[in-house]
């Protein structure tokens, strides 16, 4: 599943996975970042009009300003332009809405099913949290409490997660088949990820410029090109000029990764073989020349190695992709009405 509000998520890699897992987005940890003082004014709005009617549930158009307030203060905060502000607005707020009613969904299947959560599974997963972030329970406590949040909330929405995930588990993950075919074939179509790398020990001779002394400084290294032409190797030509007063200079740039270099070097150096050099370049710091004085690679990564990475590669490709479908299934069986 793509989650509709990157632009304000910013959970790592593993809670995003765990997020994709648990059927929505946390919406606890989304309204609980509102102060005090908001949640006690939002008790004075009306509470009783309905925002969208899901089967036989509804949504409220206060449950959906409680989430919707922390998104809209970081919306407000980048200071748009008035008529892209309200767009933005408008779209995040529908999107919510929408994550709102797919977790409604979710819960009313969770019901359906029978599915339930131990008080041992809550447990176990509060200190696998406490120990990823190396939390004491005092720690996550007062994390807690600076919230608003009560220890028994938080189980709450533990036992939440855990029952999406649960219902994830049953009507997705059970399902999913991925031959030993599905990974060859990705494996051969993704050679760019598994190939040989290569890494290139630079050199480069070097003259800064100023701006009246432009020509001057091309003249000095067209000078030192003329020599390396003629065959005197790069590194001497590097001790020499090291050696002198000159104005142009040289360096051992040491062993680079193409990834490593700039797109412009880049462009440069993989067009050149080892022991060549390439033609004078004009640099934002003035002219120099580059040389290559050898490749190294690395071995391609072989089929076994990578055999368990691209099988969870593919895994969560179809994870998604699988929950998606089954998300769309489930809203075309039931009754939703959104009240404008």
């Amino acid at each position: 599943m793509k989650t509709r509000l990157t632009m304000f998520q910013k959970a790592t890699n593993s809670e995003r996975h765990r997020l994709l897992l648990s059927t929505l987005v946390c919406f606890w940890a989304v309204t609980s970042t509102a102060s005090t003082d908001s949640v006690m004014a939002q008790q004075n709005e009306v509470v009783d009009r309905i925002a969208a009617v899901v089967n036989s549930e509804i949504i409220t158009l206060y449950d959906l300003n409680r989430a919707f307030r922390p998104y809209e203060a970081n919306i407000k905060a980048l200071r748009y332009p008035p008529e892209k502000e309200r767009q933005t607005l408008f779209q995040v707020r529908s999107d919510l809405l929408n994550q709102l009613i797919d977790s409604q969904l979710a819960d009313q299947q969770i019901k359906r099913e029978q599915i339930t959560v131990t008080k041992k599974e809550i447990d176990t997963t509060i200190e696998r949290i406490k120990e990823a972030r190396s939390f004491t329970d005092e720690q996550l406590r007062e994390g807690l409490a600076a919230q608003g949040i009560t220890m028994e909330e938080y189980r709450k929405e533990i036992e939440s997660q855990i029952l999406r995930t649960k219902l994830v588990n049953r009507e997705v993950k059970s399902k999913i088949v991925i031959t030993k075919e599905d990974i060859k074939s990705y494996y051969d179509s993704h050679q760019e990820n598994y190939a040989g790398a290569k890494k290139y020990y630079l050199w480069n001779i070097f003259i800064r410029t100023s701006g009246s002394g432009k020509n001057a400084a091309l003249e000095e290294i067209k000078a030192v090109e003329a020599k390396l032409k003629q065959g005197i190797s790069f590194d001497t030509m590097v001790d020499q000029l090291n050696e002198s007063s000159s104005a142009v200079q040289g360096n051992d740039l040491g062993l680079y990764r193409r990834d490593e270099l700039s797109e412009e070097l880049r462009t440069v150096v993989v067009k050149l073989k080892a022991g060549e050099f390439s033609e004078i370049l004009e640099t934002d710091f003035g002219y120099q020349i580059i040389y290559v004085q050898k490749i190294e690679a690395t071995a391609a990564k072989p089929f076994g190695e990578v055999e368990g990475e691209i099988q969870e590669t593919l895994y969560s490709e179809l994870v998604e992709d699988k929950y998606q479908e089954w998300l769309e299934d489930l809203r075309a069986r039931s009754h939703i009405r959104i009240i404008q």
